[in-house]
């Protein structure tokens, strides 16, 4: 009974701190995220000590309940986003979404591997640095009211692209874990399986629902398509780890098949109680396993300048040459509005650390990247296009951008 109430009380602080902590970022005009964030590290072990190292250890009822909270995050996320909205998007969205991804990838892995980790090491660090959140963009995006301009078409559609490209890269890099040789062999063979999995259960799986989706409205119970959804969400992550593959991948694939239903924008509405109650513990816990006694050290400091200025310019990079056809000044636009990493990055920071892979070190310096680069997008976006006229007119028809 007493342990029970530790947990209780454990609970109860870590959700106060969350909206607290998300109520001062929102006020600083900053990602709620990022006050979560912070909250988790101001009352971690490594500042008030309100919560005990032992009870955010892997496998404990927090870390527990922060896996159940990011993998509801990554099915909301595949509920927002439809195979046929990436289709609209265009040549551009495609090649900025790759080269977005490629460029930083290759990036991260060529540091990652110059600071001593092997390549199977290094291929998952790079993994943190590959998906751009759409979310942060899309806020800014939407405050100046230009949702409607061919820029902003392209970076959120990118953004899609690279959510995608992300989860089958994480996929590939987490099943390569346990060896510090990589062969051909087993990179094909993870290629193909990572490959295999998103296709028969993202491709097939989103038909299948257009088809059958009728059956969601037999139940009696209002509540029982949000119900079955969230069993398809539960059942295919737990499926995907049998395939080696990470559980968000498998929530996030649940989410896209879910998102082809009639019933799509009634199951984003309730599925926002849900988010609401169990996201915050995700993002707290996060900060909460951020050593910020590794930033004592100038080393730390300085890797973090360098991850930092690689994830910016290496996302910059790819986005600006993937949209040259717009006209360099729309490419620019485009290249910034892919910088923010935000929840996307500090999701596989922390399965990195969960599975060993990352230091301690290493972790906490690509949680602070993930958290600066949604810090500094914003204004830097603002204010190129308070400066920039509209390059064209987008299509009648915008994608809608994902939560993540």
């Amino acid at each position: 009974m007493e342990h029970a109430t530790d947990i209780l009380a454990s609970l109860f602080v870590i959700f106060l701190a969350a909206q607290v902590g998300a109520e001062i970022a929102q006020r600083l005009k900053l990602p709620g995220v990022v006050g979560e964030i912070a909250a988790g590290a101001i009352i971690g072990p490594s500042l008030l000590g309100w919560l005990d190292p032992a009870q955010i250890l892997p496998g404990t009822p927090l870390d527990v309940l922060a896996e159940i909270g990011v993998v509801l995050l990554l099915f909301a996320v595949g509920l927002e986003t439809r195979l046929d909205e990436m289709k609209k998007v265009g040549a551009a969205a495609f090649m900025v979404g790759v080269l977005g991804v490629i460029v930083p990838f290759a990036a991260a892995t060529l540091w990652a591997h110059g600071e001593g980790l092997e390549w199977a090491r290094s291929l998952f660090v790079a993994a943190a640095f590959v998906a751009t959140s759409a979310g942060i963009t899309a806020r800014v995006l939407q405050e100046l009211g230009v949702l409607s301009r061919i820029e902003s078409r392209v970076i959120l559609g990118a953004a899609v692209i690279d959510d995608i490209l992300a989860m089958l890269l994480l996929g590939i890099v987490v099943a390569l874990q346990g060896g510090s040789e990589l062969q051909l062999g087993k990179i094909l063979l993870v290629l193909a399986q990572a490959v295999g999995f998103v296709a028969v259960i993202g491709w097939f799986g989103t038909r299948a629902m257009r088809r059958g989706a009728r059956w969601l409205d037999r139940p009696i119970n209002p509540l029982s398509p949000l119900s079955i959804t969230l069993a398809l969400c539960l059942g295919l992550a737990f499926l995907s780890t049998k395939f080696g593959l990470a559980a968000i991948i498998g929530a996030f694939l649940a989410g896209m098949i879910a998102s082809e239903t009639h019933r799509r924008h009634e199951l984003e509405h309730q599925m926002q109680p849900l988010l609401a109650l169990l996201t915050p513990f995700f993002f707290v816990v996060t900060g909460a396993k951020v050593e910020l006694a590794v930033f004592a050290n100038s080393h730390a400091l300085i890797m973090l300048l360098v991850v930092t200025v690689i994830a910016i310019l290496s996302k910059l990079i790819g986005g600006y040459l993937g949209a040259l056809s717009l006209g360099q000044r729309s490419a620019l636009i485009v290249g910034v509005g892919m910088v923010p990493r935000g929840e996307v990055g500090i999701v596989i920071a922390s399965l990195g650390l969960a599975a060993g892979v990352f230091t301690n070190e290493i972790y906490a310096v690509i949680v602070a990247m993930s958290l600066l680069t949604s810090v500094i997008t914003p204004p830097a976006l603002a204010w190129l296009l308070a400066r920039t006229p509209a390059g064209g007119a987008a299509e009648p028809s915008a994608a809608k951008p994902p939560a993540g």
